[in-house]
């Protein structure tokens, strides 16, 4: 690859993505809306970063912008398009659930369209483990994710759907990379690890949502920009997990982590269970590793070590990041 299209290149899976594909020489086009979805000020720090390279070019467009797309296809002769621009979250989604569909569905149509326009042969699109609610685990690529739990999950569903269908009507090759709860270093304040963090630190009480003992398939950033990387090879369609593999996480031992690492007790308020989240995620990677050589390389507890060592550098900048408290 020469030139990739890489949208919510300002998100956090986007940022390392974009930064690993700069370093590999490769000339990365950023399109970002920067929306307040979260704390603006983590996207500009992630921005700022990525315009450190020669070979980065930004644009704040949003994809549900077709004609502003259609200028940057113009301009530039693109080899992939890797979308992981997207509105995440499953509780926000059901509080306003129209900009999910506006934007991963039919943002996604956009950027398709441009794509059979412009002769963009290949698409890599961000997808979810929220489609697997209610699936026997470990969870396989080939289960019936036909029943969605949040207008999240089912705005990733129309998105993978409509793939298919310009890789059938058009021949785009695409492949699908369905995420399991990804942290790391800058990562969405929005998630429990970034929340756990700054709120031990800070002698918050943590908002926790059930006992702890729901479970999560944490996959380290890097890991999953590196597989994302090698998603863009070409593969017909094919959907792909990319998660840690091993078994799954409960929060409790991720609360234990943090405080390992922080020296510090967490105060805990415990909250009801949601019932649009899965109690337990946990991804068969078999199919990673035979398409994509992948396999993730960080541990949770390096992860979390790393992650914890990043906070504390940034600590000055994080102090005023708001974290929410749903």
């Amino acid at each position: 690859m020469k030139k990739v299209l890489l949208t919510g290149v300002a998100g956090f899976i986007g940022w390392k993505t974009g930064k690993f594909l700069l370093e590999k020489g490769v000339e990365v086009v950023g399109i970002d809306n920067m929306n307040n979805y979260y704390d603006v000020r983590l996207k500009e720090y992630r921005k700022k970063d990525l315009e450190n390279y020669e070979n980065f070019k930004f644009y704040p467009v949003d994809i549900e912008n077709l004609g502003a797309l259609e200028v940057i296809f113009k301009d530039h002769k693109f080899d992939c398009v890797i979308n992981l621009a997207a509105r995440a979250g499953v509780r926000y989604s059901m509080i306003n659930p129209h900009v999910y569909m506006t934007t991963n569905a039919n943002g996604t149509l956009n950027l398709l369209e441009m794509m059979k326009k412009y002769q963009v042969r290949k698409m890599v699109l961000a997808s979810t483990s929220s489609l697997y609610a209610g699936q026997p685990m470990p969870f396989k690529e080939d289960l019936p994710v036909n029943t969605p739990i949040s207008p999240y999950a089912a705005s990733k569903k129309a998105a993978e759907v409509m793939a298919y269908t310009y890789h059938y009507l058009y021949g785009i090759d695409v492949s699908i990379v369905r995420y399991f709860t990804v942290y790391g270093p800058a990562g969405r304040p929005d998630m429990s690890i970034f929340r756990f963090i700054k709120w031990i630190d800070e002698g918050k009480p943590i908002i926790l949502y059930g006992d702890g003992s729901q479970s999560r398939d944490f996959t380290y950033v890097d890991d999953i920009a590196e597989g994302t990387i090698l998603s863009t090879k070409e593969l017909g369609y094919e959907i792909i997990n990319l998660g840690g593999g091993k078994n799954p996480i409960s929060l409790n031992t991720v609360i234990q982590t943090i405080e390992k690492y922080l020296n510090k007790k967490a105060v805990i308020d415990y909250r009801p269970f949601h019932k649009a989240d899965l109690k337990e995620t946990w991804a068969d990677i078999t199919k990673a590793e035979k398409l994509l050589g992948w396999k993730p390389k960080v541990s949770f507890e390096e992860g979390i070590k790393k992650t914890v060592e990043w906070y504390l550098e940034n600590r000055e900048f994080l102090k005023d990041i708001e974290v929410g408290n749903e």
